[in-house]
């Protein structure tokens, strides 16, 4: 009897210790998890603040490309006034709404100016597609008066 109370005590504690290191390795595993979930949101923290620490750099260029555009649209406009009325009634209509583009991105530029590092990525794509809309827009009317022209 005293054979088999030794063997069956040895058991339990074999199964013991194997439930603890068990639970001490799946301890381990969750906590190699958090500190790699951590270092991954700190990274994307990171990645983000350096983007966000970027602003003035993406705002200074949005308005001098904006500066540049409009200065595009005064040249295009001289244009328009020199072409002949039916040409001028056609494209200054096109040219008020390229204006009024303009004027809309000026203002999203407020908006990147006072964005903060939670709005920062919305607020920069948002700009940089109306931007991109503007320009695309501005090349297609200047594409559009110079066939109109040349003719």
């Amino acid at each position: 009897m005293v054979p088999l109370a030794v063997f069956t005590s040895f058991s339990v504690s074999c199964s013991r210790s194997s439930d603890t290191a068990e639970t001490q390795s799946a301890s381990t595993v969750d906590q190699q998890i958090d500190k790699a979930e951590s270092a991954a949101s700190k990274a994307i923290q990171d990645l983000d603040a350096y983007t966000y620490a970027r602003k003035n750099e993406f705002v200074a260029n949005m308005e001098r490309q904006l500066s540049d555009l409009n200065s595009n649209l005064e040249e295009l406009g001289a244009n328009i006034a020199k072409a002949g009325p039916a040409i001028r009634a056609e494209a200054e209509p096109k040219l008020a709404t390229l204006r009024a583009k303009a004027d809309l991105l000026t203002k999203q530029l407020d908006n990147v100016k006072d964005a903060t590092s939670s709005t920062w990525d919305i607020v920069k794509d948002t700009s940089s597609k109306a931007y991109d809309e503007l320009n695309e827009d501005f090349t297609q009317a200047r594409q559009w008066l110079s066939e109109k022209i040349a003719p």
